[in-house]
């Protein structure tokens, strides 16, 4: 039986130092504010900016939501972060992905200041995660090392496989894995025998984002594993990339779907955030 990595738990550990960490901050005058942009009515989209709201009421910040039309221009857009750059009440500005087409959203994570950046998608704050001399991380990377950190998980000497190579999960996971002195390998749609390579792992990360890929066979027994992945699957049921029943067993830690690495993900928002505004 597996240990279970509980981020729905330790998120709210997190979320509750942010908010000792604001109150001292408010003492000097400072309120961390984040201004989050929506364009359109995705529902998903709409989701992730409630709970993001929800949890910046949590830990004390000012939230802005500025919601746009679908109809809204690149000009108009690039215009809006331009203004949230400029604003010294805001410290960190995101922009709800994916935008409607044919908005351009490179162009807009480009416009958004490096240092309200707080999603980590801008090429400087990129570069600095290459170079290990970061002040924010992508929040869904970040929020999987503080789950292991937290469990007492070193990924030194360790063989860590990522799958998936997104530059929102997998290549930056693969950064920091190394960066603490993992041996990483990332795996793709093109990799040859992905169950072998599977197999080689202590730490397996899978970020790629198709239902129950990782299955029993293809893990080493003790291995550590973290579900990235938020699928539905053929019943419509909520799911990760692991084939969890089949797999638990096997591991001796695991994340689950839900409650692992999605709650970690606004808490890092909420830590990038803070650390933006000076806390």
């Amino acid at each position: 039986m597996a240990i279970i990595l509980d981020g729905k738990a330790t998120a709210a550990q997190i979320r509750s130092e942010v908010a000792a960490k604001t109150a001292a901050l408010k003492e000097k005058g400072i309120t961390p504010g984040l201004a989050v942009i929506l364009v359109g009515d995705d529902p998903a989209s709409r989701i992730y900016v409630n709970n993001k709201k929800k949890a910046c009421a949590e830990v004390g910040f000012y939230s802005e939501e500025i919601a746009l039309p679908a109809t809204t221009t690149q000009e108009e857009l690039l215009s809006v972060v331009d203004e949230l750059n400029h604003r010294t009440d805001i410290h960190g500005i995101l922009c709800q992905l994916p935008l409607p087409k044919p908005l351009d959203d490179k162009a807009v994570i480009a416009a958004i200041s490096p240092e309200k950046d707080v999603d980590a998608f801008h090429a400087v704050n990129v570069g600095r995660i290459m170079l290990g001399e970061y002040r924010f991380l992508p929040c869904t990377p970040a929020g999987v090392m503080e789950l292991l950190h937290r469990a007492g998980i070193s990924p030194a000497g360790k063989t860590c496989v990522v799958v998936g190579r997104s530059n929102i999960v997998g290549k930056p996971m693969a950064m920091l894995l190394l960066h603490e002195n993992g041996t990483v390998t990332v795996c793709h749609s093109r990799t040859p025998d992905l169950a072998a390579v599977c197999r080689q792992a202590d730490i397996l990360v899978a970020a790629v984002g198709r239902a129950r890929l990782i299955t029993a066979d293809m893990l080493k027994p003790g291995a550590v594993v973290v579900d990235v992945g938020m699928n539905r699957d053929e019943n419509g049921k909520l799911c990760g990339d692991v084939d969890y029943d089949n797999v638990e067993p096997l591991a001796s830690y695991i994340t689950p779907v839900p409650g692992g690495v999605g709650p970690m993900t606004i808490a890092m928002l909420m830590q990038n955030t803070l650390t933006a505004a000076g806390g």
